[in-house]
C-alpha cells in the first residue's frame, strides 16, 4: 500500500487526476466532432432543399411532358434527394449521440 496524503492513496490521486485528463480530452474531441457535424448539417440541409425542388421541377416537367426521358430525370431526382434525406438523418442521429455522450462527460467530469 502507498503512502497516504491528505487522508487518500497515492494512486487513487493519481487514478483520478489520468482519469480527470482523459475526460478533458475526450469531452475537446466530442466539442470538435459536434462542430464538424453541425457544420455538416447545415451544409446538407441547404443542398437537400436545393435538391427536393429540382427533384419536384422535375416530377412537373414529367407530369407535363410524359416523356420516358422526363420521368427517367424525375426518378434520378427524387433518388439524389433520397439519398441525402438519410445523410441528414444519419448527421442527426450522430449529433444527437455526441450530445449525449458530451452531457456524460460533463457529469463524469463534475463528479470527480
Amino acid at each position: 500500500m502507498l503512502p497516504r496524503s491528505g487522508g487518500g492513496c497515492v494512486v487513487r490521486r493519481i487514478f483520478d487526476v489520468m482519469s480527470r485528463a482523459s475526460i478533458e480530452r475526450r469531452l475537446r474531441a466530442v466539442s470538435e466532432e459536434l462542430k464538424s457535424a453541425r457544420e455538416d448539417l447545415a451544409v446538407t440541409e441547404e443542398q437537400l432543399v436545393q435538391l427536393a425542388d429540382e427533384a419536384e421541377d422535375a416530377r412537373l416537367r414529367a407530369l407535363v411532358s410524359e416523356t420516358p426521358l422526363a420521368e427517367k430525370e424525375h426518378r434520378k431526382a427524387s433518388r439524389h434527394a433520397d439519398r441525402l434525406r438519410k445523410h441528414r438523418d444519419k448527421l442527426s442521429s450522430k449529433i444527437d449521440a455526441l450530445d449525449r455522450e458530451q452531457d456524460d462527460l460533463l457529469d463524469r467530469f463534475s463528479a470527480s
